[in-house]
C-alpha cells in the first residue's frame, strides 16, 4: 500500500509517498481501506519535528480518516461488517491506503454526511466535544470564545457552541474570515486579532462581559490576553501551543476571578478514554450532523501524490475549513 513518511524535519518536501506492507489488525482492532484523510495542525507539527507520536503509534502522520471496514482482528466486539462506512479517531498512520484501528475508535459514518467529507470529522468533533462539554461544562446562556474561528477546530466549535445556546465569540485574521464565522457558522461576535485587543473588544460587543469558557490553540502568546478576557469562574481550556509552550500567569488575577486555566490533550489519551469521547460524539454530535445544525466545512481536496501540496495550502493558513487528502 502506498503511506506517507516524514524523511527528516522540515517543511512540506520532506513529506514522502512510499510503498509499504498494509497493517494487519490485532486484537480488538479493525482494517480500514481509507477513503480520505484529514489534514490536522498535530500533523504539520510531527512534520517539523516538534510532535513525534505516541510510543506504539505509526510514524506515518494523520489523526482521522474515513473508509470502510475491510476486516477484523480478533476479539473485536463492535457491531461492525465488512464494508461499513466508517470514520476512525488515530494516534497516527491516517495518510495511508489503510489503517488498522482499536474498535472503540470508530464510529459509522453520520447521516447526512458523504463519505469524503466524514474525514474531517472525527479527530475534530472529539476535540471539541471532549474540551467544550466534558471538560470546561458550557452551559446555554455562557459566552464561549473560540480562537482560529475557520480552522477545522474552529468552524466545528462554533457550531457545536450554537447548538448547545452559548453566545459564540470567535477571533479571525481576516474580514473574510470574519465574515465566514458570522454569516456561515453563525458566531455572534467576530473579533479581527490582528487589529484589535480580542480582550477588550470582547467585553465592548458583550455589555462588558467576559467569556466563560475560552478555547485556545494558540498557547503562551495569547495567555495573558484569554486571562483577561475570562469572566469571574471562566475556563481556559488550553488545546494548542502555535503561540509557544512558555508564559506568565497574573495568579492574583485568576485568584480574584475564581478561573481556571487548563490543558489537554487527546493523541496521547488510553484508548478507553478515547472510546468513552467517540461514544459522546456518536450520542450527542452525530445527530447535530444528521439534521443540519452542524454542517462540516471543507476547504480543499488533494490526491495523495499531492501531500507535500496540500501541506503547503495548509501551511498558507488560506484555508477556511478542513484540508483533506484523498485515497
Amino acid at each position: 500500500m502506498k503511506a506517507v513518511y516524514i524523511s527528516e524535519p522540515g517543511g512540506p518536501e520532506v513529506l514522502e509517498v512510499r510503498d509499504v506492507p498494509a497493517p494487519v489488525p490485532g486484537p480488538g482492532e479493525v482494517l480500514i481501506d481509507v477513503v480520505a484523510a484529514g489534514l490536522n495542525r498535530a500533523d504539520v507539527q510531527q512534520r517539523r519535528g516538534f510532535y513525534p507520536p505516541p510510543a506504539g503509534a505509526p510514524e506515518v502522520p494523520g489523526l482521522e480518516v474515513s473508509g470502510r471496514i475491510a476486516a477484523f482482528g480478533p476479539e473485536v466486539s463492535k457491531p461492525f461488517t465488512v464494508g461499513d462506512k466508517v470514520v476512525a479517531l488515530l494516534a497516527g498512520g491516517g495518510y495511508a491506503q489503510q489503517v488498522a484501528v482499536p474498535a472503540e475508535q470508530v464510529l459509522k459514518v453520520p447521516d447526512g454526511v458523504d463519505l469524503v467529507t466524514a474525514a474531517a470529522l472525527p479527530e475534530v468533533a472529539a476535540t471539541v466535544y471532549s474540551n467544550l462539554v466534558m471538560t470546561a461544562q458550557l452551559q446555554p446562556g455562557e459566552t464561549v470564545l473560540i480562537h482560529g474561528a475557520t480552522g477545522g477546530i474552529g468552524t466545528i466549535a462554533i457550531q457545536l457552541a450554537k447548538a448547545f445556546g452559548a453566545v459564540v465569540a470567535a477571533t479571525a485574521g481576516s474580514a473574510e474570515k470574519l465574515g465566514t464565522a458570522k454569516a456561515f457558522l453563525g458566531a455572534d461576535i467576530v473579533i479581527n486579532y490582528a487589529e484589535e485587543d480580542f480582550a477588550a473588544s470582547l467585553k465592548a460587543q458583550n455589555g462588558g462581559r467576559g467569556a466563560d469558557v475560552i478555547l485556545d490553540v494558540v498557547g503562551a502568546k495569547y495567555l495573558k490576553q484569554n486571562i483577561a478576557a475570562l469572566a469571574d469562574y471562566g475556563r481556559l481550556v488550553v488545546i494548542g501551543l502555535q503561540g509557544g509552550a512558555k508564559g506568565e500567569i497574573d495568579l492574583g488575577q485568576l485568584l480574584n476571578k475564581r478561573a481556571a486555566v487548563i490543558g489537554t490533550t487527546l493523541r496521547s489519551r488510553p484508548v478507553a478514554e478515547k472510546g468513552m469521547i467517540m461514544n459522546a460524539v456518536r450520542e450527542n454530535m452525530w445527530p447535530m450532523f444528521g439534521d443540519g445544525r452542524i454542517k462540516p466545512l471543507v476547504a480543499k481536496s488533494f490526491p495523495l501524490e499531492q501531500v507535500r501540496e496540500a501541506h503547503q495550502y495548509f501551511d498558507s493558513g488560506e484555508h477556511m475549513g478542513k484540508v483533506l487528502l484523498l485515497l
